[in-house]
């Protein structure tokens, strides 16, 4: 079972989500449980679960580089590149790595074998435990663009746990598609406010694009108007979780706490949406 939790925006409640459900997995349903932190840019699941980091790699990316002896100026690497990752100026050729998006198409296409492959460093991989919870995640290198190879990287780590959960980036770009696509299902998390709406409304379009199941949460659920309820309603999408506005649980998650660790009263909320996500993958 591969589960995504997502949304259309950030600071939905994603993270909170994630981590309590597979919280309650491991705790109170004896499961292993991975988690995957997808938000490569800023992952932060590893803060409320304090897993023992045990694993770090690099992860790379292959890029071309030039082998000015053979090369004959002649432009048809430039020519075949969609990115501008290659330019030929005056018979010169000159690469942009941070635009390249490993197609190989250069390579391929250069009359003369001129180009041969290179690695580019993007980012790293973490693995490690907290009980029966395995965590991974990545980490962007600061001032790279791309994101989705090293998601790629981290959602293709070997691991032979039956649940896993997959916490995304947010919004509704490349690097969530690549998180969430393999899923056998999707949460989508929102709030009922006018911003939590419009950027669900975004979601769900995504979503039914990938022609995935899915379903919503509503984190703070009572704050906002009703528009979120009428429009799943409309448009028959199962709420299956509602987390109340609560100021314990936002001290809680300041102070790095899991909410079922310090509000342990919050346990049937993820059991109910365990039950419901089991039995939907399952038929």
């Amino acid at each position: 079972m591969r589960i995504a939790i997502a949304s259309g925006k950030g600071g939905t409640g994603k993270t909170t989500a994630a981590t309590n459900l597979a919280y309650y997995l491991a705790k109170c349903e004896n499961k292993r449980v991975t988690l995957i932190d997808c938000d490569v840019e800023e992952p932060n699941s590893h803060i409320f679960l304090q897993p023992t980091w045990q694993e770090n790699k690099k992860v790379t990316v292959p890029i071309p580089a030039i082998d000015h002896d053979k090369c004959a100026g002649c432009g048809k690497c430039s020519e075949v590149c969609q990115f501008g990752a290659i330019a030929c100026i005056k018979g010169k050729v000159i690469t942009f790595p941070e635009l390249c998006h490993s197609c190989g198409a250069c390579m391929v296409l250069c009359p003369n074998q001129a180009i041969y492959e290179d690695n580019r460093e993007i980012g790293e991989l973490e693995a490690g435990n907290q009980g029966n919870i395995q965590l991974l995640h990545g980490k962007l290198k600061i001032g790279e663009a791309m994101a989705p190879p090293l998601i790629r990287a981290v959602n293709e780590y070997n691991t032979n746990d039956e649940i896993i959960i997959i916490d995304s980036p947010p919004g509704t770009s490349c690097p969530v598609i690549n998180a969430i696509k393999d899923c056998d299902f999707v949460l989508l998390i929102t709030e009922p406010t006018p911003f939590g709406l419009n950027d669900l409304k975004l979601a769900v379009e995504m979503v039914r694009e990938l022609q995935l199941p899915l379903a919503v949460g509503v984190n703070r659920s009572t704050i906002g108007n009703q528009e979120l309820w009428t429009y799943c309603r409309k448009e028959n999408i199962p709420i299956i979780l509602e987390i109340p506005y609560d100021r314990e649980i936002a001290e809680s998650y300041s102070h790095g706490h899991l909410l079922l660790e310090k509000l342990p009263h919050y346990v049937p909320h993820f059991a109910q949406l365990y039950k419901y996500l089991r039995e939907e993958v399952s038929s």
